[in-house]
């Protein structure tokens, strides 16, 4: 009888101290309300998302969310391959091929959508008079095809969404004269290279610069300025600069979207993120960024009862 009630106690000790240490191996998983997540953000829009990123923790005080703004190129890098990476922002969806690859990888599909509309604006230095550019002027300055020394200024020239857009919308086939291009690490360098470069002219996110309720953006504005665009639909403004309602009307002519891809098949603090950004509180933060927001906030005019009916 000992020997028995010696192993049955010898088993209830193993048994306790191994579901003791399965209990400390255990990871609760993030919700919408707490939890830490890591993502990759486009360097174009990092004043926008950082805005985005300290109200959503103000008002979940449990929430992390750790960005790091990178260059597009890099973004979808983690994305494909970083474990640790939960969310991309970054200017596209996701190509078949990419769905593929990730469904391979992880078993579910992500998800991903447009969150609103985006820009790049023209910026010169605030002592030009050279405010006024066509798509074609660009695309010929660009290829070296217009005898110039004007140097056109980048946030990279190799891996960046601003880049690949210009090649892809206003190149369009034409190789680029990198004899005439200059390459700067971030947008803030772009703007701070034409402000002290009265003969450039630097090509921008207009998250970074389009603000007027924005003290820093307004101190640069006094460094720089926003150049006009020739509209190809317009009748009667020939040229336009990138406003909100231009790029939403799409008057302005270099517009592109600001996407999300989100991998993550639970309601963890991505999704909960993600929402935020979809619906009202985090549209009206792009709205307020003078970006173009997905959700329709335009006005009705309504009719007010003066007095109270009877029943």
């Amino acid at each position: 009888m000992k020997v028995i009630l010696n192993f049955v106690l010898l088993a209830c000790t193993y048994l306790f101290i191994a579901n003791g240490c399965r209990q400390k191996n255990i990871t609760v998983a993030d919700t919408p309300k707490s939890g830490t997540i890591f993502i990759s953000v486009d360097e174009s829009f990092r004043p926008v998302i950082e805005e985005q990123i300290n109200v959503y923790e103000s008002s979940f005080p449990g929430t992390h969310i750790i960005a790091s703004y990178k260059p597009e190129a890099a973004c979808i890098k983690d994305m494909l391959f970083d474990t640790t990476n939960r969310m991309v922002i970054i200017t596209r969806g996701l190509s078949d091929k990419e769905d593929k690859f990730l469904f391979d990888s992880l078993k579910f599909r992500p998800s991903w959508n447009a969150l609103a509309t985006d820009a790049i604006a023209i910026i010169v230095n605030s002592s030009s008079n050279d405010t006024l550019f066509t798509l074609e002027r660009l695309r010929q300055q660009l290829s070296g095809k217009i005898s110039t020394t004007q140097k056109i200024v980048f946030d990279g020239l190799s891996t960046t969404s601003t880049l690949r857009f210009i090649t892809d919308s206003v190149l369009k086939g034409d190789v680029l004269d990198t004899s005439l291009v200059k390459a700067s690490k971030t947008s803030k360098d772009v703007i701070d290279f034409i402000a002290g470069d009265k003969n450039a002219v630097g090509l921008v996110g207009i998250s970074w610069i389009g603000n007027p309720e924005d003290t820093a953006q307004l101190s640069l504005l006094k460094k720089v300025k926003i150049a006009y665009v020739k509209c190809s639909i317009c009748k009667d403004i020939p040229y336009v600069k990138p406003l909100q309602q231009s790029i939403l009307s799409k008057r302005y002519p270099l517009v592109r979207g600001l996407y999300y891809v989100l991998k993550e098949n639970y309601n963890g603090l991505g999704s909960g993120f993600v929402n935020f950004l979809k619906y009202e509180r985090g549209q009206l933060i792009f709205k307020r960024a003078y970006l173009g927001p997905t959700m329709d906030f335009r006005s009705r005019n309504i009719k007010i009862n003066q007095t109270l009916p009877k029943n």
